[in-house]
């Protein structure tokens, strides 16, 4: 068995007019958000063993604040990325639980792709900033991993949490 855990970085600043995307830093709400989340990964039980991160700032920043320790890697290829590289570098993972991290609308789709049978949440679609799908794989190796074999465990976004 195989968990995933993939959530969206947290929300950004948009305060410096002309600055590059890819060094776009969380604003305040974002940086709640993402503690918040950590706080609700561990309560859970969800605790990831490797995290697969896009190396933006935001990604950066977010998983930073998530506070958990584990093998992590900030891969240039997960910046964007569309489903189809998503998979290929989750099919790379060593983990039992991986955390990967990434942007919309990429990560949304790639949730949708993954699940069998997506979880009865009105805003799992459209995938907002920290939103987090957990789903279980019934695999050995990530290797095997692939669309439709995902059961959605658990999905979430930082509004539910933070009122």
């Amino acid at each position: 068995m195989k968990r995933l855990i993939l959530m969206r970085h947290a929300k950004s600043s948009w305060a410096t007019p002309g600055q590059d995307d890819h060094a776009r830093p969380l604003n305040g709400r974002g940086k709640v958000s993402a503690r918040v989340l950590g706080d609700w990964l561990r309560q859970k039980g969800y605790l990831p063993d490797q995290a697969l991160s896009s190396d933006s700032v935001r990604t950066r920043e977010t998983f930073a604040r998530l506070k958990i320790a584990c093998d992590t890697e900030f891969l240039g290829k997960l910046y964007h990325a569309g489903p189809e590289d998503m998979l290929r570098v989750l099919r790379k993972a060593r983990g039992d639980t991986v955390l990967m991290l990434g942007h919309n609308p990429g990560i949304g789709w790639f949730a949708q792709t993954l699940v069998a049978v997506p979880p009865p949440h009105p805003r799992f679609f459209d995938y907002p900033t920290c939103a987090t799908l957990v789903a279980e794989f019934d695999i050995e190796r990530w290797e095997e991993v692939g669309t439709g074999m995902g059961k959605a465990v658990d999905f979430v976004i930082p509004r539910e949490l933070t009122g």
